[in-house]
């Protein structure tokens, strides 16, 4: 049978014939051409394909970018999370503290990212930092760039990134509640997400579009090879060796040594489920789309194994953070297997679409001993890391990025082989980004602290952190006044334990 002239037609029955003839046979352009409105068009230059240039709908794949605005949502959701989890776990007089250092990290970084922060990470510049040239989103627009996501707007893959930037910072936070200036957390984290995020994301995770019209990193440890999917170097190894400079700058509670128990074990489930939440839009977004723009191609499948891996080590590591707890002081906890569920989260980060489930598995088992450990030695040494950001982010992201390195497999991710499927290199690369980032994430952050303690100071007085920090840096206290019921159910509660306790003393 001949096949069908579309010229032949007219009317509505010419534009149903063009369509399906296009959906048949669709047009393919060049490495350095768009899909416009008259067909391919040529970009004017590699730069200009990076950048994203206004084209035609048909450039656009709608099914990544609702997964990928779905997930930057996801993602936003992680701060308040956090603020939840974090202040779940601090002691009342700190709540309303813990809480404003979380949200005010997400709107600072929120117009850094959008001044200067995305074109330092992700703009274009050479190996080791970007360049202003996207600042204020300058050439930017919302056409797909031609290599940050599949097929979705450059504008979406902006704000999925700043959702990362922003709950970054906000981490380091749990190692400095109840004691630290507000206003110098506020310039601190301006300061270090220019000075360290930035420039860290860049070494990691940006890339540049070649003469030839093809995708290649531009960061030096992109160049070198390290792999990590959702942040494991960039987000969780950084703030986490952050929040450790932060403990030894700011120092310790005026009442340390004092055990410090979760105040509101439910805001502290609520806060981790949130997070739980929120990741599985962190780890699969991270792949670009719901789905690659290649059919057949393996990168299509990359979302839903970073999806599932996510979940299964989340509930492994809550497991083994249990039995830790068991095994070393006698019974398992509510916030530690909260703990446990986000040390997994953390591990599984910069593996999640490098990686089989049963691998996942594995890291999920992993990481909690070693984050437990963390928490426990930092006990022994001194250091006053009250939320155990550093022990939970950082080492489960040292876990995490060295696990990558074994693990990871071809058949997932066709880029990159770990060293139990024949390639030992990648995991020396992991090695390198662990140190790289844990070092200069460190003595970064030190070197700020304290230039901020030499100049405006980094500490609140111990008469103000004895009476409260909501007190005298919030407004008041996180819950009701002492005259209200908040004081009735406590001064009832005193009457009901001494009650109980004369009956005792009686018989």
């Amino acid at each position: 049978m001949a096949a069908l002239n579309c010229s032949t037609l007219t009317g509505t029955m010419q534009t149903m014939c063009d369509f399906m003839y296009a959906q048949a046979n669709p047009l393919t352009c060049g490495g350095l051409e768009f899909l416009g409105d008259s067909g391919c068009e040529a970009y004017e230059s590699p730069l200009q394909k990076l950048a994203g240039k206004l084209g035609g709908d048909a450039t656009l794949d709608s099914g990544n970018t609702a997964w990928m605005m779905i997930s930057s949502a996801f993602v936003m959701i992680m701060t308040p999370g956090l603020a939840l989890f974090y202040g779940g776990l601090t002691g009342q007089s700190s709540v309303s503290n813990t809480i404003m250092m979380c949200l005010t990290a997400m709107c600072l970084v929120t117009v850094q990212w959008f001044l200067v922060g995305y074109s330092f990470a992700f703009g274009p510049g050479n190996e080791g930092f970007g360049s202003f040239a996207w600042a204020c989103l300058i050439s930017v627009t919302s056409a797909p760039s031609g290599a940050y996501g599949a097929g979705i707007p450059h504008y979406v893959w902006v704000a999925f990134q700043c959702m990362f930037a922003q709950l970054t910072p906000a981490l380091i936070c749990g190692a400095v509640v109840g004691r630290m200036k507000f206003l110098s957390f506020a310039i601190f984290v301006l300061i270090w997400t220019t000075v360290i995020y930035d420039p860290l994301a860049h070494w990691v995770w940006a890339l540049t579009v070649n003469d030839e019209g093809g995708i290649a990193a531009a960061g030096w440890l992109g160049i070198l090879g390290a792999a990590d999917f959702a942040g494991g170097a960039v987000i969780h190894i950084s703030s986490g060796f952050a929040a450790l400079a932060a403990a030894l700058v700011v120092g310790k509670r005026h009442d340390y040594g004092k055990p410090l128990k979760p105040h509101n074990v439910p805001m502290v489930i609520i806060g981790a489920s949130l997070l739980w939440f929120g990741w599985f839009g962190f780890n699969a977004g991270s792949a670009g789309g719901a789905a690659g723009t290649v059919p057949g191609d393996v990168l299509n499948t990359l979302a839903g194994t970073a999806f599932i891996n996510t979940h299964i080590a989340a509930c492994m590591a809550a497991f083994t953070w249990m039995l830790c707890e068991k095994l070393v002081d006698s019974s398992p906890t509510a916030a530690g297997a909260a703990s446990g569920v986000v040390a997994g989260l953390v591990a599984i980060t910069p593996a999640c679409g490098f990686v089989t489930p049963w691998a996942s598995t594995i890291i999920g088992a992993v990481v909690s001993p070693f984050c437990y450990g963390a928490v426990k030695l930092k006990g022994k040494l001194g250091v006053d890391d009250t939320l155990d950001a550093w022990g939970i982010h950082g080492i489960g992201g040292v876990v995490g990025a060295f696990m990558t390195g074994l693990f990871a497999d071809p058949a997932v991710n066709p880029f990159y082989a770990g060293a139990f499927y024949g390639n030992p290199k990648l995991l020396g690369y992991e090695i390198a980004a662990i140190l790289v980032s844990a070092s200069f994430s460190f003595f970064g952050s030190f070197i700020i602290l304290k230039g901020l303690e030499k100049t405006i100071g980094v500490r609140i007085s111990e008469d103000v952190e004895t009476a409260g920090i909501d007190i005298s840096e919030h407004g008041g206290a996180a819950y009701e006044s002492m005259d209200g019921p908040a004081a009735s159910f406590t001064v009832n509660s005193q009457a009901m334990v001494a009650a109980e306790t004369k009956k005792e003393n009686d018989v």
